[in-house]
């Protein structure tokens, strides 16, 4: 037994070391080669793969997130142990504190900076005078010839996206700190669903291992600052949704729940392009449940949105083909392919630390074994490798360049259980490890969301 341990501890450490490597070398390749990455902005030492530049500070609200990570760390076990309900409320609280306390180490500049940009949602949700005047023109208005073009983030996405911002400044949200407190308190819901949804396939057992590990993810230092935690949080729901039909008996939740998944899957489509990729884990999802009755009613609610979408006047397959056009006509085409394809794996190692580097090997064998009925730990693995299985596509498809610190959120979301098999001996370790990625890359860089 001893000897078992000691070598899955030897497993998961390599695992975090491979980790550790890939970001050294991505870190480094840059200066090494003389190759020009395209990322940061000048003015300050740049800090590739991520999009962010060297620039050290200590303010007086650094303490927050110390005291928060510690807290977290040392009353987890007592969080663990509180009734369902009781668990998810604390998940959240825990998830939301971790959020915050990090974005306001820049004061309230660290949750509103991002949004008062130029190339941002909130700018052209201002400019927008009609939603269903605006959806019939999207298309024309993508490409940087046109007269009126969409700034880079609007351009950049599905109008999902943007009628989402122009719905919070029609009910008088527009202030950018407003907007980003209400950006990241939406995406701290996802580790809830997160959470749902493990339990729903895994049992609760697992979802509750997996916990601490969604809260103090270093991802926080984004969540905090970026729409796509919206979008993860959509996502997840979506997902949450799907499983619950999966697993339910009654043909009546199984239609209403199969329904909402597909209306929430589906307007992740049209929140960004790159989360048509959530189909897989979304047949992960059905293949758990072992029943196709979900999937019929989650197409009907995908198509639905798609149809609403289309009449309206937008379709996306053709903006996605403009939107390629407009991509490599920018930034993406300088930002080279050999580099990025890898290098957006150590970059989003950032976001997801090395503790789940280390948990991969564990999920790895989960899999490779034969699972037996309702094996906890299969249903755990299976999730972490359709999330990885997204990853990988994302960064071959050429359409991910960097930047994915943030637009792979909805991915990380489910590797991140990953780190719930490590050994029992490790886990406190690599939660201090998680907490100290987390607070170096928000007192040492200037990340660029």
């Amino acid at each position: 037994m001893a000897s078992t341990e000691r070598r899955r501890t030897r497993t998961a450490l390599a695992g975090a070391a491979a980790g550790a490597v890939l970001v050294a070398v991505a870190t480094a390749w840059p200066a090494l080669s003389g190759t020009d990455v395209h990322i940061g902005i000048s003015g300050w030492p740049r800090f590739p793969p991520l999009h962010a530049n060297w620039r050290p500070g200590v303010t007086a609200t650094s303490i927050l997130p110390v005291l928060v990570g510690i807290a977290v760390i040392v009353l987890w076990p007592r969080i663990a142990r509180l009734r369902w309900p009781a668990f998810l409320g604390a998940l959240f609280a825990a998830t939301w504190a971790w959020v915050m306390s990090l974005a306001l180490v820049d004061g309230l500049d660290g949750l509103g900076e991002v949004f008062t940009r130029k190339g941002e949602y909130l700018y052209d949700a201002g400019r927008v005078t009609s939603i269903p005047a605006m959806l019939p023109e999207f298309v024309d208005r993508i490409p940087l010839s046109a007269p009126d073009h969409w700034w880079i983030h609007v351009a950049g996405h599905p109008p999902g996206a943007l009628i989402s911002f122009v719905g919070l400044d029609r009910i008088g949200i527009s202030d950018p700190v407003a907007v980003g407190f209400v950006v990241a308190t939406i995406g701290c819901t996802a580790v809830v669903a997160a959470a749902i949804t493990l339990r729903l396939l895994a049992g609760e057992h697992w979802a509750r291992r997996a916990g601490p590990w969604w809260v103090l993810a270093p991802a926080a230092v984004w969540i905090g600052v970026t729409a796509d935690a919206a979008f993860a949080a959509v996502a997840a729901w979506g997902l949450a949704a799907l499983a619950y039909a999966g697993v339910t008996r009654s043909r009546l939740r199984t239609a209403v729940a199969g329904l909402g998944a597909g209306l929430l899957l589906g307007f992740c489509v049209y929140l960004s392009y790159g989360l048509v990729l959530l189909g897989i884990p979304a047949v992960a999802i059905l293949l758990l449940t072992r029943r196709l009755a979900p999937l019929a009613w989650a197409l009907l609610g995908a198509l639905a949105i798609a149809a609403a979408f289309t009449l309206a006047g937008f379709a996306w397959w053709e903006a996605y083909g403009v939107l390629h056009d407009r991509y490599y006509a920018g930034i993406a085409s300088d930002r080279p392919y050999g580099y990025w394809v890898w290098a957006n794996v150590a970059a989003w190692t950032f976001t997801v630390g090395l503790a789940t580097w280390a948990g991969l090997p564990a999920a790895a064998s989960a899999l490779l074994r034969r699972p037996v009925v309702r094996d906890g730990r299969f249903a755990l693995s299976a999730m972490v490798a359709a999330g990885l299985t997204c990853i990988v596509a994302a960064t071959l498809s050429g359409m991910s360049k960097a930047e994915v610190e943030r637009i792979w959120l909805p991915f990380t979301l489910w590797v991140l259980p990953a780190a719930a098999l490590l050994p029992e001996r490790l886990r406190r370790p690599f939660l201090v490890v998680q907490v100290v990625t987390a607070l170096l890359i928000q007192h040492l860089l200037m990340t660029r969301w």
